[in-house]
């Protein structure tokens, strides 16, 4: 049985909402009829990592299921205090790539902002679960000396909103970075790198929408999305705001053991974000951070599964199998 999104007040604002989410990993397994044994050992572990997720997200975890793949993303557990030769603090090294607080220069004609400190849902497997937001993240209304190191940097073309979640900014806010970063000639593309469409559907309002349409950047929005039960109906109208908005719409995933480290899984969720509107864009190799071993398939387990999708799938609904490399100037493909 699946829990019904019908007890949440469709009155309710995005930012109520949020603030309704579930941070007490007891009350989860009780509104889940799950065993609290499931928790043992794992305190320090949900301590140093908290537990976030909103209710709506929950709503489409399956009751009496350990094995929910979407439970298994956002609960904490023993294992995630498991030493694993390999797996660090900072997988990506994005301290050596970061010349201004708040700012990476990692690729070429492209910066991305880590906009916000903070996440609508605290996935487990995050490879900046670590990363020292106080250190950079200067504040939304302190990005003069973000906007000026882009304003002086002509091979910069795309500025891209990461974090944490750029979305846990008010419209207001988004409509003034917007507008500051139009003023900038040679940005053409904001990208938008966020899970809350997925997981906070409703924070995709009629204003966020307009400000995107009428501006003269090209907006791409590109979601976080590893499952089909992710995809419910509130997502789907979020992403027709988004389309008729003109905002190209993109997903990325990543490959988890126990979640959707299955062909068929694979495929029906690339079957699902289409339908939705969504084209995959990549399917990423778990980056190898402290507290995430537990999803870690290696590259041989990828490539089979990657062969096997591609059988299945037209082209297009293929998602690229990538990782991040430390120092590349690109991702880099697997297969």
């Amino acid at each position: 049985m699946v829990l019904t999104t019908k007890s949440l007040k469709p009155s309710l604002s995005w930012g109520q909402l949020l603030q309704q989410s579930i941070t007490d990993p007891v009350e989860l397994l009780r509104i889940l009829q799950l065993p609290l044994s499931l928790l043992e050992g794992a305190e320090a572990a949900w301590q140093g990592f908290k537990l976030r997720v909103p209710r709506g997200f929950v709503a489409r975890m399956e009751v009496g299921n350990p094995a929910d793949p979407l439970l298994l993303q956002v609960l904490p557990i023993a294992k995630e205090l498991d030493i694993h030769p390999g797996f660090s603090y900072d997988p990506l090294e994005e301290a050596l790539p970061n010349p201004i607080p708040g700012l990476l220069h990692k690729y070429h004609g492209r910066v991305l902002l880590t906009a916000t400190a903070s996440c609508a849902i605290n996935c487990r497997y995050c490879f900046r679960r670590h990363f020292p937001y106080k250190e950079n993240n200067p504040g939304f209304n302190q990005w003069q000396q973000a906007l000026d190191y882009i304003r002086a940097d002509h091979s910069i073309k795309e500025v891209i909103l990461s974090g944490g979640d750029p979305l846990l900014l008010s419209d207001a806010q988004l409509a003034n970075f917007l507008q500051r970063l139009e003023a900038i000639p040679h940005v053409t593309t904001l990208r938008f790198h966020s899970r809350i469409p997925v997981v906070l559907p409703e924070r995709i309002t009629s204003d966020f929408a307009k400000n995107l349409q009428h501006s003269r950047l090209h907006s791409v929005m590109v979601l976080h999305c590893n499952h089909a039960n992710e995809c419910d109906e509130n997502v789907a109208v979020a992403m027709a705001t988004l389309k008729h908005a003109g905002v190209t719409l993109l997903n990325q995933s990543v490959l988890l053991k126990g979640i959707n480290d299955d062909v068929n899984t694979l495929q029906t969720l690339s079957e699902r974000l289409f339908a939705i509107g969504v084209l995959p864009y990549y399917l990423h190799v778990l980056d190898k951070v402290h507290g995430s071993a537990h999803f870690y398939l290696s590259d041989a387990e990828a490539i089979a599964l990657m062969k096997q999708l591609t059988a299945k799938l037209p082209g297009y609904l293929v998602p690229k199998l990538v990782r991040e490399t430390p120092g590349e100037l690109n991702k880099t493909m697997v297969i």
